[in-house]
């Protein structure tokens, strides 16, 4: 039943012989061995539930990039970026190395980056099954016997509980990237988005020096191969909005655009369950079946996933292929962009539901990254909803100075003259908790669709007084009242106390960048 059984030294000479490695596992064969290890269950949709214990998002605070003379003085060391000594990382490799001598390990020869110009090999270990069920999920099949040239490692050992003072972290568990080494140790982690978004900062860190600008974002194309971008965090609709029942899925989370076009980093999809309705969001309900992994999602008595309830968490997840999308590009990559979205949460209720941006105002929005954080992506964030500005609308991810990243898209954007817009999936009417109302996902559509048919690039526009933001007039299928927040106020007169309050946070948060008048001078007033 199990095939591909290997010996130790074949997988990683570093580790000594005592029990079995299983390569590049079928999703069966995977799915069959995560049941026999009792790491989950199976759903009545077919698809293998995981619980990740305490951790049921990712944890910044435990993850750290060895400091070496090639990060020294490229990486921007912050609280996100934590830097520690080569010394540790050593003593924590081979202490899991040691963890993990008697137990199966599951192996895959993987890689990430569409475009074989710049793709990244990697080789994955993990001790449990459904991990390695994700990463096949998750990043480009490659499949080969030995690991690419140049091959980075991912080793797994997520029942390796640390001792913070002995082992000179800060938990009982760490993330370390060690760029020099090629490799990404975790330890203690169960939460599988802690991979993917490891393998996701070592490209953002190298692909600048290739000029490809790494991207926190969805993608997708139309019939005639325009191709659109949605930038924004973790529940701003980025998944959603790209898996669009008329447009062809390129990815949904991670992609790279350098001279020749886009191309995703991924070979799968990791999307939010909560809240989902068949009837909203059918592509992504129809994907998550026989094969897919859901993470924290609670089953009801008859074993059907209940996605309303988030007595676990609200960050519920499902991974799944590509494939599992009817309509993607099968090549994974596509050419430039006509549209670029950028998909903030606004809890204010004050910004439009899309305005046109100028490609100052793009740098400026880009590396302001406002928006809100929506169902607890990581841990010590709670249950709430509260606002947050995060560069490139990725900053955890982002290993370089945030100027870096805002400079390769002026680049592309003046390259391409794309059109950008920010589109606002958050709250109209009023502020959030206050008599404001959340855009809903069928307005939010119709908002996309104007975008992608260049409906949007050719209407009438005004201009929105204190951002300076260029609102539609009108667009099909939209009601006239919602395009400018000053008229959907339910209490019209609170509008500009609100206006006032975001305004002062975006000129707060931009006194920390050194940019030139013209991209200052291009953010609200």
């Amino acid at each position: 039943m199990f095939d591909c059984e290997l010996t130790r030294e074949r997988v990683m000479n570093t580790i000594q012989p005592g029990a079995k490695n299983f390569l590049n596992l079928s999703i069966d064969a995977l799915v069959q061995y995560a049941l026999a290890q009792q790491e989950g269950v199976l759903a009545a949709n077919g698809a293998f539930l995981a619980l990740t214990g305490k951790r049921t998002g990712r944890s910044p605070k435990d993850r750290f990039i060895v400091k070496d003379a090639i990060t020294e003085k490229t990486v921007d060391w912050n609280e996100r970026n934590q830097a520690i000594d080569n010394d540790v990382f050593h003593r924590l490799w081979n202490k899991a190395q040691q963890h993990l001598v008697k137990k199966n390990l599951f192996v895959s020869h993987l890689a990430v980056g569409a475009d074989a110009r710049y793709q990244l090999p990697v080789t994955v270990i993990t001790e449990k099954a459904w991990h390695m069920l994700f990463a096949r999920h998750l990043f480009i099949r490659t499949f080969t016997e030995e690991s690419a040239p140049g091959s980075w490692t991912l080793l797994n050992a997520s029942s390796l509980k640390l001792d913070a003072s002995a082992d000179g972290v800060h938990s009982d568990a760490a993330l370390i990237l060690n760029f020099t080494e090629k490799k990404i140790l975790l330890c203690g982690l169960d939460y599988a988005g802690e991979m993917k978004k490891a393998l996701f900062s070592v490209l953002n860190f190298l692909l600048p020096e290739k000029d490809v600008l790494p991207m926190h974002c969805a993608a997708n194309e139309g019939k005639e191969g325009e191709v659109a971008l949605f930038f924004g965090l973790s529940g701003t609709g980025k998944t959603t909005l790209s898996a669009d029942p008329e447009r062809y899925l390129i990815g949904d989370d991670e992609h790279g655009w350098g001279k020749e076009g886009v191309f995703n980093f991924e070979g799968g999809c990791y999307a939010k369950c909560i809240d989902l309705q068949k009837d909203k969001e059918p592509v992504i309900w129809a994907a998550i079946r026989d094969g897919a992994i859901m993470e924290n999602v609670v089953l009801k008595s008859n074993n059907e996933p209940d996605y309303h309830d988030a007595t676990l968490t609200q960050n519920t997840r499902a991974a799944y292929p590509r494939d599992y999308i009817p309509l993607c590009v099968e090549s994974n990559q596509a050419g430039s962009p006509s549209a670029v979205v950028f998909l903030t949460c606004d809890l204010y209720g004050v910004l439009p539901p899309l305005a046109k941006l100028s490609q100052e105002q793009a740098a400026y929005y880009f590396l302001s990254g406002y928006t809100a954080l929506v169902g607890s992506t990581e841990v010590g964030e709670g249950s709430g909803i509260k606002q947050t500005f995060s560069t490139c609308f990725g900053a955890p991810f982002f290993p370089r100075p945030p100027q870096i990243y805002a400079d390769l898209l002026i680049k592309r954007l003046q390259e391409t003259r794309a059109n950008v817009y920010l589109v606002n999936t958050g709250w109209a009417k009023g502020p959030y908790g206050q008599g404001g109302e959340r855009f809903s996902i069928p307005t939010t559509r119709a908002i996309i669709r104007s975008v992608v048919s260049g409906e949007a690039a050719s209407t009438e526009y005004d201009l929105l007084p204190g951002f300076q933001l260029a609102i539609p007039k009108q667009l099909s299928g939209v009601d006239s009242y919602l395009l400018d927040p000053r008229k959907n106020w339910v209490d019209k007169e609170q509008y500009p106390l609100f206006q006032k309050r975001l305004i002062d946070s975006f000129k707060e948060n931009f006194k920390r960048f050194q940019v030139s008048s013209e991209i200052l001078n291009a953010g609200p007033i």
